[in-house]
């Protein structure tokens, strides 16, 4: 018989990688196999964005992961109110990818 019981899991986290990084910019690619998550920080004026972390995973995790952050964000809008996000519309034909804060 199966164990259905969920088990603590112990995370570990590097010291280096526990200081996190700031990110205005995700881009977002993918593969058949694949989904990649660039997160980018793009300065104002700046003319160009520097990717600080990139983030590799299979499709069914890339899933999980759209289903778990929508929980959390309810979760936080319950808590703290509706998050509102300024519409800027993309110029016809932009390709630019947009940041969080949805500007170019």
């Amino acid at each position: 018989m199966a164990n259905n019981k969920p088990q603590d899991l112990k995370l570990n986290i590097d010291p280096e990688v526990a200081k996190g990084i700031y990110s205005n910019l995700a881009i977002i690619s993918h593969t058949p196999a694949e989904i990649v998550i660039d997160f980018a920080q793009m300065l104002p004026g700046a003319d160009g964005a520097n990717i600080r972390s990139r983030v590799i995973m299979n499709p069914i995790h890339a899933k999980r992961l759209l289903s778990a952050l929508a929980d959390n964000i309810q979760k936080y809008e319950r808590n703290f109110g509706t998050i509102t996000e300024p519409r800027t519309p993309a110029p016809e034909g932009d390709t630019v990818p947009y940041d969080i804060l949805g500007k170019a």
